[in-house]
């Protein structure tokens, strides 16, 4: 995210680092090697069988399920116990922890999520020293001075578990609408704040935002009312049914919440996730509808005579769209354009058929689409990295914006005229907003960006390739400092995702520099499922084919130890959500490759996570037993169902959050029992619940900082590092 500066941050900078270092001197230095960890409780078998398709199925551990049977809370709170107490007697824990507290909060503040609203910039303020981002406002980008806090979440709430979803300014910037969540949950109702008094006003609007199909608001003409996605209320549907059937309604600022407008949605899927645009009037409302996350999306307007008109259906590849200062509409769309096209509708036109082409396909993958008053701007990918293309609405090519390479130009934001605000990040160097406007020589950065205490110019990046089983080439980008020796010796910590269409793209981090410090390697992967390489990249690594991702990712391992970058003794792996998949499919597939295993909220029982609320949503990604095929699939690599008895696994730090609403933590329970009932390597599993959090979006600084320093003191203790206290990284 983006950081201000401000003067006397320097002299915080390094009165932290002096007081960090006192506690790294007097600590121990050690060698770490495996430690025997307090034995955590067994889970008992308990059979149950499913068929599927003539296969018999057994499943020993489904008591573990359900979350409200005490047995099962017991179960699990003693698992914690045991794994809290292993982590915290790992030697020098105190002395990383300094560290990385040191590092994630001596940081300078940062600003993200930037609207603009009537020459007023509306931003998320993430600020070391609070637990949860704060909404605020600024009178420019290059003004911090002017910050207004409208809402601090730890003054509404000071458990500080409360925390912002999103938020959508007024047109007029008058008002705020906030979606606001607590522990982790990602169920969010809307409050709605006087941006010139930072009052709250008016009702609370109950279940707008949900960790299943998300949510979205969109203010209408005159600021008297909004458009609003709204998930069922206690009575409307059954129990089972009251996180899916998202809809839009109205609602009048003043009104009873129950006198709300059905607008659209009773025909969606079950599974419908939707987003709500608007043009620059608010007389044109934009309801974009995902038929759950497997990337299909199908797009509806609300005329100004209060009709809605589809514009497009799933089938028409039709992936994103935005509004021109003219409502002109813009669509993203990938029919015969697996990397995109830009298509153009005129102000009023819906019929996708008589579109322009005012972006043909190109080498880049676009992420993208802004139009401003004469130019569209194009954010791309290339493999990973980013760049920006710029057209005119008739599709002259107007160049590029020069952007350093291997960059992410996260957000683009329409400014002034045709200027701009982009937001970019690499692996070196934070994320800072920049300004640009056509005809200029060069971007210029804002006084919004971030200082970090990991200075990272001793450092160098690389771009690797491995073959995977099919032949298919993966790149990877490799992190270490320079003059690090390929003898096979290196702490070497691999991640990936590979699903979703989400691409893993160069971001920064402030934590990471402890890794390196202590002679670590770090290698992120690009691999098939995700979208740096277009659809058929995401494609091949989805349903049926989502194997290629697994074997993607043991190819990287491969080549980072024939390389010379690592050995089996040396190589950890780590990974979250559907990368926390990956990581159960890669220590279930390849075991013998890793020493130690790192998996946040992840997937592991791939024939019953669809009967989950958001499994449901993930079947159009993943697949369902109801298929045959998909079920001969998911039953392949489900990593619940791979472990073998007898098998020498390496050592595994399961993370997940008991309130997560994306992958209910029952996957983690059960894999935990199997592979702790499996294992003959001796070595630990063990499983990190945190009960006031979910599946990540909304947790405290203090939490995630003690997040990082048990998975960094597991890595550390398990690759036998030497902890060095004498290290001091501050800003130059």
């Amino acid at each position: 995210m983006l950081k201000i500066i401000f003067a006397k941050k320097f002299v915080i900078f390094r009165l932290a680092a002096v007081v960090a270092n006192a506690v790294f001197v007097a600590s121990l230095l050690f060698t770490a090697g495996p430690l025997e960890a307090p034995k955590p409780p067994s889970a008992e078998r308990r059979p149950v069988f499913d068929e599927y398709w003539g296969i018999k199925v057994s499943d020993d551990y489904r008591w573990l399920e359900n979350w409200n049977d005490p047995e099962v809370r017991a179960w699990s709170k003693a698992q914690n116990a045991a794994a809290r107490a292993s982590l915290a007697a790992l030697p020098n824990r105190a002395a990383i922890r300094a560290r990385i507290e040191m590092l994630m909060k001596g940081a300078s503040v940062s600003y993200g999520s930037l609207v603009l609203r009537k020459g007023l910039l509306f931003a998320l303020k993430h600020n070391p020293a609070k637990q949860q981002p704060q909404l605020v406002t600024l009178s420019g980008p290059d003004a911090p001075g002017s910050e207004k806090i409208i809402l601090d979440p730890s003054q509404f709430d000071p458990d500080s578990r409360t925390s912002i979803d999103w938020f959508e300014p007024s047109p007029d910037g008058n008002l705020v609408a906030v979606s606001l969540s607590k522990n982790g949950t990602e169920s969010g109702d809307v409050h709605l704040f006087e941006v010139a008094s930072g009052k709250q006003v008016y009702e609370v609007i109950p279940r707008v935002n949900g960790g299943t199909a998300g949510g979205s608001l969109v203010w209408s003409p005159g600021c008297a009312g909004f458009f609003y996605t709204r998930y069922p209320r206690p009575g409307e549907r059954p129990e089972a049914d009251m996180n899916f059937y998202q809809q839009v309604y109205h609602h009048f600022l003043g009104t009873p919440t129950e006198k709300d407008n059905y607008c659209i949605g009773k025909d969606f899927p079950r599974i419908a996730e939707i987003q709500l645009d608007s043009a620059a009037d608010g007389k044109v409302i934009l309801a974009q509808v995902a038929n759950g996350d497997g990337g299909e999306f199908a797009f509806h307007l609300l005329q100004p005579d209060g009709s809605w008109v589809q514009v497009a259906a799933f089938a028409d590849q039709v992936v994103g769209a935005a509004f021109a200062p003219d409502a002109a509409l813009y669509l993203l769309s990938q029919q015969g354009a697996p990397r995109g096209k830009v298509l153009r509708l005129a102000p009023g036109m819906t019929n996708l058929n008589a579109a322009m082409v005012v972006a043909a396909e190109s080498d880049g993958v676009i992420q993208q689409v802004l139009p401003t008053a004469s130019t569209i701007y194009l954010s791309e990918l290339y493999g990973g990295p980013s760049r920006v293309r710029m057209v005119a609405p008739d599709g002259k090519a107007l160049g590029v914006v020069p952007v350093a390479e291997a960059s992410s130009v996260w957000r683009i934001v329409p400014f002034e005229g045709d200027s701009v605000l982009l937001n970019i990040e690499s692996y070196m160097t934070p994320a800072a907003w920049y300004r640009w406007t056509p005809g200029a020589e060069k971007h210029v950065r804002t006084a919004l960006f971030k200082i970090s205490l990991a200075d990272y110019s001793d450092c160098e990046v690389s771009r690797e390739a491995a073959i995977s089983k099919d032949g298919t080439r993966i790149l990877l980008t490799v992190m270490r400092r320079k003059g690090i020796k390929l003898d096979g010796t290196n702490p070497t910590l691999l991640s990936g995702y590979g699903g979703f269409g989400i691409a893993t793209r160069p971001s920064f981090s402030d934590s990471r520099r402890l890794w390196l410090d202590h002679g670590g390697v770090l290698a992120m992967t690009n691999l098939r499922g995700g979208s740096e390489f277009g659809e058929t990249w995401h494609q091949a690594g989805m349903l049926t084919s989502k194997q290629n991702v697994f074997d993607d990712f043991i190819a990287c391992a491969r080549f980072l130890i024939a390389a010379g970058y690592a050995s089996p003794k040396t190589l950890a792996i780590e990974g979250g959500s559907n990368g926390g998949l990956l990581m159960g499919a890669a220590l279930t597939q390849a075991p013998e490759l890793f020493r130690a295993v790192v998996t946040h909220v992840g997937i592991y029982d791939m024939l019953r996570n669809e009967l989950t609320p958001n499994g449901t949503f993930n079947i159009t990604e993943y697949g369902s037993v109801k298929n045959k095929a998909h079920f001969e699939a998911l039953y392949a690599y489900s990593p619940y169902h791979r472990v073998q008895n007898g098998s020498k696994y390496p050592a595994v730090l399961f993370l997940t959050g008991a309130n997560d609403a994306r992958v209910d933590p029952m996957n983690s329970r059960k894999m935990v029992a199997r592979l702790q009932a499996a294992s003959a390597s001796g070595r630990p599993v063990w499983l990190r619940t945190s009960d006031t959090t979910g599946h990540g979006g909304g947790t405290p600084l203090s939490e995630r900082i003690e997040q990082v320093t048990d998975v960094q003191s597991f890595l550390f203790n398990q690759l036998g590092l030497i902890f060095k206290p004498d290290l001091s990284p501050v800003p130059k």
